[in-house]
């Protein structure tokens, strides 16, 4: 329970230092939030509870082909704002984006594997 709320308070400071830089320093809170670093975190908290190399190289694996569709909703997202669209609306759509090409993303991965 304690290694469980250490994580808990190691990744939350994250994600509070990105949005706290990015209201003074856009790009510099984007830099922040873009870094893999809860990637990076899920790997180091993953291997400390099961250190086992088959499992830490399918979720690396994973994790790359899971980042790609998540990529054109930050496209979208300002693209949307700087048309005129609610915040909120324009989150929803970036995320049901993303929602749809992960559904793509497994469809694909089921089909033709990962190559892993």
């Amino acid at each position: 329970m304690v290694f469980f709320i250490l994580k808990c308070l190691i990744s939350g400071l994250l994600i509070a230092a990105a949005s706290g830089v990015a209201r003074r320093y856009p790009a510099a809170g984007a830099l922040i939030a873009s870094l893999p670093l809860v990637s990076v975190l899920g790997m180091i908290w993953l291997w400390m509870e099961k250190p086992d190399r088959l499992i830490m190289s399918r979720h690396a694996e994973a994790t790359f082909w899971y980042v790609l569709p998540s990529l054109p909703m930050f496209l979208l997202i300002p693209r949307l704002l700087r048309a005129g669209l609610p915040f909120w609306l324009a989150l929803t759509t970036g995320c049901a984006l993303t929602i749809i090409l992960y559904l793509c993303t497994n469809w694909a991965l089921t089909r033709f594997g990962s190559g892993g």
